[in-house]
């Protein structure tokens, strides 16, 4: 065993539960898969649901959208040799956009039963946020 030094991890990697490129590159597909999924039944289910306004379907692309744009973005994020790493920035992006979209979408679907997650929309979008500026610091 050899001694540690001033550089040596409190955690050793293998046991780190940093999300590596490969998670962040798995989460970006999926994201961007239910973001396409999203749309298109937006596009064509939802529209026959007789609760559902102009309002709420904007609503619904829009969250639809992020979901993808968001999606690529992490895919690109898993690319790049610095980004990819970064602690905060992928990981601040993938639950951000989850929480945004996902509460968007729940409440389209289910408002009466998920009144509270109203207040979720604006903090994923902040969440998302910090993400993409951490990227710039």
């Amino acid at each position: 065993m050899s001694r540690p030094t001033a550089s040596t991890p409190l955690i050793p990697r293998a046991l780190s539960v940093f999300p590596g490129p490969s998670l962040l590159w798995r989460t970006g597909a999926l994201l961007a898969a239910a973001g396409i999924i999203a749309g298109a039944f937006g596009s064509h289910g939802l529209r026959k649901r007789e609760d559902i306004t102009p309002e709420k379907l904007h609503a619904w692309q829009t969250a639809s959208s992020y979901a993808i744009y968001n999606g690529l973005g992490l895919l690109l994020v898993s690319l790049h040799p610095r980004f990819a790493v970064h602690r905060f920035a992928g990981p601040a992006i993938a639950v951000g956009s989850i929480l945004f979209s996902g509460s968007i979408v729940t409440l389209i679907l289910a408002k009466d039963r998920f009144r509270w997650l109203g207040p979720v929309t604006p903090i994923g979008g902040s969440i998302l946020i910090a993400g993409y500026i951490a990227l710039a610091l």
